[in-house]
């Protein structure tokens, strides 16, 4: 077994930070009666303010809200904040996309989290980009706010969600010039 090209990183990355266990990247938490309670990546966080948020954590803030069905969080260059919080956002059904509800996610989150972990901007899509086996593919969320290239996509499920982030991030952009 090994990292492709690379078969040191892998004994490096994989075997190395903790003597004769295997590292997995991911981070968890052992309830009081024993389960355990996995969160996702430990190098998936955003640092605001010097504060280290993991996605996960805003993810499930914001999914707590009673109208939001899914939610994708990642970190935009910030000039003052290092990085500033932004949410894409799947509605339940039954909500339309407005902005008392960009607001009430932006408080809740806040409310939970607290204050440091406030979104800069949430948008509103119908799917968001991910594998074939269901996980967020952050980076091409990241790329698009980014003005970057998308890069590999042979993973992705679905074409047609990055095509539309795409679009909700460029009239999003548009509404702003306007303002």
């Amino acid at each position: 077994m090994g990292l492709y090209g690379d078969p040191e990183r892998y004994k490096e990355v994989y075997w190395s930070r903790f003597q004769g266990t295997y590292y997995t990247g991911d981070y968890a938490m052992k309830d009081e009666e024993g389960y355990f309670w996995l969160f996702g990546r430990a190098d998936e966080v955003i640092k605001v303010a010097g504060h280290r948020l993991g996605t996960a954590e805003i993810e499930s803030s914001a999914v707590s809200a009673p109208f939001v069905a899914e939610a994708a969080v990642i970190g935009k260059p910030d000039p003052i904040k290092g990085e500033a919080i932004v949410v894409f956002a799947i509605l339940k059904e039954g909500y339309k996309p407005e902005d008392n509800l960009k607001k009430e996610i932006i408080k809740h989150v806040r409310e939970q989290i607290g204050p440091i972990a406030t979104p800069e901007g949430v948008h509103f899509v119908a799917k968001l980009p991910k594998t074939r086996s269901g996980k967020i593919m952050r980076r091409l969320l990241k790329a698009v706010i980014m003005d970057k290239p998308i890069g590999d996509i042979t993973t992705l499920e679905d074409e047609a969600s990055i095509e539309e982030v795409k679009t909700v991030y460029e009239e999003f952009k548009q509404m702003m010039k306007e303002v």
